[in-house]
């Protein structure tokens, strides 16, 4: 049976006793000391898990050059090939509690056509520094990082973003990001919805929630809503791809359909038996995306 958003949600939090233990710690502050709540509740929030140091241990093969870009108090990690300079660049970028291994299928597929893969890790994730990060941070990196190759003197030919970067990558692309596609595997219509979740999993009052929200909001300088797809959608100008299976217990098939409809011409693909994390090595779907892309 699929996992609902919640049970799924829960076990990605709940698998550390170190969370489990603040979840207690939050739940008495909630009553004793409310603000010291919402302000830890945000740093958990922010916090990607896995822990970061657990993707760093593989190495990566030599045909792989590695850089790091300083970006805003953390960086992020590039990967590219360096055997192929000159090739159309696709951008391929992880999700939340992710890394670029996980776009490697892709990115050996891609290559296969011509294309250079450029993988991107996220701050607070792989080996880029940070110990937090969030929505509209992954939306000013991808920016940054396609500024940064368009400078370069690089045609982006599409960037193909998994999960939460697929919601940041949309809303992006939504500002005229410079790429001729996009493609959006398995994402999340709504930022706010997922606040419940954490909310539900933690035990965190709707006060508590709501607090947590503003207070991102007012760090960020941007309001949730601006992230969903009716927001981003109708702004989106150039060929988009939504890749989204139907048992996703991670982002519902439905916020999936959500981007499809808002985005003008966008094609949804529909998977079933895929889940959250196959479609990024299924050949099926790799197949689909070399297509769409060249």
């Amino acid at each position: 049976m699929t996992r609902t958003a919640i049970e799924a949600t829960a076990a990605f939090y709940q698998a550390s006793p170190g969370v489990r233990l603040f979840r207690l710690a939050l739940g008495t502050s909630q009553r004793l000391w409310p603000a010291l709540a919402v302000r830890a509740a945000k740093r958990l929030f922010c916090t990607p898990l896995p822990p970061k140091w657990l993707q760093r241990r593989s190495a990566w093969d030599s045909q792989w050059r590695t850089e790091s870009w300083d970006f805003e108090d953390a960086s992020l990690t590039v990967y590219s090939q360096a055997a192929a300079p000159h090739g159309p660049v696709v951008l391929l970028l992880h999700g939340w509690g992710g890394h670029a291994r996980q776009m490697l299928p892709l990115a050996e597929t891609l290559a296969a056509q011509g294309l250079r893969p450029v993988l991107v890790e996220m701050p607070a994730h792989g080996r880029s520094r940070g110990a937090m990060s969030n929505l509209p941070q992954f939306a000013r990196a991808i920016e940054y990082a396609t500024a940064r190759l368009v400078q370069d003197g690089h045609r982006l030919r599409a960037v193909v973003a998994h999960s939460l970067a697929a919601n940041a990558a949309a809303y992006a692309a939504s500002r005229g990001l410079p790429t001729e596609r996009l493609v959006l595997l398995a994402p999340p219509a709504s930022p706010r919805e997922y606040t419940r979740l954490f909310a539900h999993v933690f035990g965190l009052s709707e006060t508590t929630r709501a607090a947590m929200q503003k207070l991102i909001e007012a760090g960020e300088g941007i309001l949730m809503p601006q992230f969903e797809p009716d927001a981003v959608g109708p702004r989106i100008r150039v060929p988009t791809l939504v890749v989204h299976d139907r048992g996703d217990s991670i982002n519902r098939f439905a916020d999936g359909q959500a981007y499809a409809h808002a985005a003008r011409g966008a094609e949804l693909v529909a998977t079933q038996g895929l889940g959250h994390r196959k479609i990024l090595k299924d050949a099926g779907v790799l197949g689909r995306l070399a297509i769409f892309t060249t």
